[in-house]
């Protein structure tokens, strides 16, 4: 039998995603790939396996899964609820998926993104270098429900596993340096900017998210005079009417509207992970800073198969309990009755 993930329901917009594809800007091709590469990397900490295995991308929602030989899985990023034959699972953990056994995956309860982990990773044809699909790019499709999505190879075996819980599911402070048209804003309006509280509208994607806020718009004394150049995710464009708007994973590679500055790599996590009407502040920092913050967090990615720890299960969950050995040791058989 092939060995798959059987799809019988799954939420609009899901996709398979990895760390993307990488020497294609020229062509007018963003590197895409999982929207928050942190859990990307839980999810191989928690399987012990490569980073670079795809995942299931779920915006906002799951979906009804079956697998047709026993895997391994493991959940990550935006905690949802998520039960095993009506049985809760623990949120980013690794669990066994025995073959035919219904997995089902609710909304978020915080955050935006969460991803599905197989053990060997979901195999799919590489196109441009990525099993990655890059809808904006016209690269790959969404997962629909009746899909068969391949597995490769498992080689480890072992589950019950758990990782931290994250604080990046609630919004926050984002960390940025100045972009090429920073100056272009005067002082005061940056000044304002940085006070300013902005909270997630609710058209955001892959591609980018409006921010929302009181008062008026950011304007530029450059107009919207400016030559277009290579964009990155993390730049803040300014539009027209003077609504930021922060590029992600997907964003186009050369735009003309002015950039207040660029949020740093370490806190796109974060950035992609704030829901819809949640709260965002920005801060400049110095590139010394942003560079430190990048070396801290490739420090962390290192380390996270170390930050793994037993699963503990509670029992009144576990429906073959009495299969378990509850009780290990022997004893000499011979030690004196006790008495009252």
């Amino acid at each position: 039998m092939t060995r798959a993930l059987n799809v019988h329901r799954i939420a609009p917009g899901a996709t398979v995603q990895d760390r993307g594809r990488t020497g294609y800007r020229a062509f007018g091709v963003s590197q895409g790939g999982a929207a928050d590469p942190l859990a990307l990397a839980e999810g191989a900490a928690l399987l012990g396996q490569s980073v670079d295995c795809a995942a299931l991308e779920l915006p906002g929602s799951g979906g009804v899964f079956e697998a047709t030989e026993p895997l391994r899985i493991a959940l990550t990023g935006a905690p949802m609820r998520a039960t095993l034959d009506g049985a809760p699972l623990v949120w980013n953990a690794s669990h066994a998926l025995p073959a035919g056994s219904r997995l089902e995956i609710g909304g978020v309860t915080a955050g935006s993104y969460g991803y599905l982990h197989v053990g060997g990773g979901f195999d799919l044809p590489l196109q441009l270098g990525s099993r990655s699909a890059h809808l904006a790019a016209g690269v790959g499709t969404a997962v629909q429900a009746g899909d068969s999505l391949l597995v490769g190879e498992d080689t480890r075996s072992g589950v019950g596993l758990c990782l931290p819980q994250d604080s990046r599911f609630d919004g926050g402070v984002l960390r940025m340096v100045e972009s090429f048209q920073t100056a272009f804003f005067d002082p005061a309006t940056r000044d304002r900017f940085t006070d300013t509280t902005f909270t997630r509208d609710a058209r955001a994607n892959r591609m980018g998210m409006r921010l929302d806020s009181a008062g008026e718009g950011f304007a530029t004394s450059a107009g919207l005079n400016i030559l277009s150049e290579s964009i990155v995710p993390g730049d803040i464009q300014i539009t027209g009417d003077g609504t930021p708007y922060l590029l992600l994973r997907e964003s186009q590679t050369t735009g003309g509207y002015p950039r207040i500055a660029t949020v740093i790599p370490a806190d796109l996590p974060r950035a992609v992970q704030t829901p819809s009407g949640g709260v965002l502040r920005f801060r400049f920092v110095l590139r010394d800073d942003a560079l430190e913050a990048e070396r801290k967090m490739r420090d962390h990615l290192r380390a996270l198969p170390k930050l793994c720890v037993p699963l503990v299960r509670d029992p009144s969950q576990i429906r073959d309990l009495l299969s378990y050995q509850l009780i290990s040791g022997v004893t000499a058989g011979d030690a004196p009755d006790e008495k009252e």
